[in-house]
């Protein structure tokens, strides 16, 4: 029986110019999956002032590098290394191997930097795009201890769970959204298209509209004349509300702990958090990362803004001798249950065990909330969508309901 190989990686082309010794001006290609490769060989060549450009062409896919990108790179890794496959060899073979022309730059850009000596952290750490300091400092951690592999199997795991809980209370703020847009969109169909048909026909009755119905063909007018307010008013306040949660410390402060308090969505994000810090901590703590020093990343980590500086708050409690049980109960940002299970780990020196079976059990809450709120959410969009619409259908019907009196 025939097997089928695996597909050849689309090797990408790089058009260069420079200049040689003499100044006469030279250009050409080279296919490469790195761009430093083709530095190495322009350079080889005598080439000055070299500029290169990656072609991209019709049929090529230029997908970025994704988050499950990395978790998959990571737990390839991890296999190979623990099978004794040199580090080089693993990243030449799941670089090549893999259907994401971006994904194979970057682990070909990688695996020339280690060649030339660097240390596998130091490598990652000059693409902090993809490779957060959590990786970066985990990695570092492991290739000390010398447990690189078993490291690097957990810290796939932690990146799988952790991508697994944004998705679930992403779609746990999709249905609200959806409300919204769908919302606005039905009633700017209606104020565009349907109300100005029936506000010709109502200019023949010769009587009084009434106070909904006026209402309705008035707002209907400014809409059609002032649209682009309105969708100005939309998109500029998503967007400046994004950027100052990105560049004010107050907002973002502000923000994060509003939607902590907001019902049902509050409770969801709130325990996202606690599941993501376990997770985090007890990753960590499985790494022999120092206690004081995880905390950063894990604050980092976190997502909120309030958990962030709380967790910073008990970093510096623990570093000056306090408990870690002791400092997250005073924080008053987690439940008893958590600070006892903390506290039996530290006991028993398996904080990191207890950890997990936190995020564990907040994990599964999160699931079962998110299930909750989509089966309360799929009735709510049908009675908010019927309340808009029925609202302006009544208003235009109402006229309609008095024509016997002005008749």
């Amino acid at each position: 029986m025939a097997t089928r190989s695996a597909p050849t990686p689309r090797i990408p082309t790089y058009a260069w110019t420079g200049f040689d010794r003499t100044g006469k001006r030279l250009a050409g290609e080279i296919k490469s999956v790195d761009e430093a490769f083709v530095r190495d060989q322009l350079r080889k060549r005598g080439v000055l002032r070299a500029r290169v450009r990656r072609k991209s062409t019709l049929f090529e896919s230029r997908k970025s590098v994704s988050a499950s990108d990395i978790s998959y790179f990571t737990r390839q890794l991890a296999t190979m290394l623990e099978a004794g496959v040199p580090m080089v060899s693993s990243f030449d073979i799941i670089g090549r191997g893999h259907d994401n022309p971006a994904m194979t730059e970057l682990l070909m850009s990688i695996k020339g930097q280690v060649e030339g000596g660097l240390s596998l952290h130091e490598a990652l750490a000059m693409h902090p795009r993809h490779f957060n300091e959590l990786y970066v400092n985990l990695v570092a951690a492991a290739e000390q201890a010398g447990i690189l592999d078993t490291v690097l199997a957990k810290l796939s795991t932690y990146l799988e769970k952790t991508e697994a809980l944004k998705r679930k209370i992403r779609s746990a703020m999709f249905y609200p959204a959806a409300t919204i847009a769908v919302g606005f969109i039905v009633t700017t169909i209606l104020l565009v298209f349907v109300i100005p048909q029936f506000e010709d026909l109502f200019k023949d009755f010769g009587a009084d509209l009434p106070a909904l119905t006026r209402m309705v063909v008035d707002l209907s007018e400014w809409f059609r004349e002032w649209w682009w307010i309105a969708l100005f008013t939309v998109v500029g306040g998503v967007i400046g509300a994004a950027q100052a949660h990105r560049r004010s410390v107050r907002f973002r402060d502000f923000l994060d702990g509003l939607v902590l308090r907001v019902p049902l969505i509050g409770d969801i994000v709130r325990k996202g958090t606690v599941a993501r810090f376990a997770r985090t901590l007890s990753t960590m703590f499985a790494a022999g990362v120092p206690l004081v020093e995880a905390m950063e990343s894990v604050a980092r980590a976190s997502g909120n803004a309030v958990y962030e500086k709380g967790i910073r708050h008990i970093r510096d409690e623990v570093a000056t001798g306090g408990s870690l049980n002791v400092a997250m109960e005073n924080s008053h940002l987690f439940a008893h249950m958590v600070t006892q299970m903390v506290a039996i780990g530290e006991e028993s020196g398996s904080v990191d065990h207890m950890l997990a079976k936190v995020a564990d059990f907040y994990e599964d809450e999160v699931d079962q909330m998110v299930s909750r709120m989509t089966s309360l959410m799929e009735p709510l969009i049908m009675a908010v969508l019927g309340v808009i619409v029925g609202g302006l259908v009544v208003a235009m019907y109402l006229p309609i309901f008095k024509l016997a009196s002005v008749f």
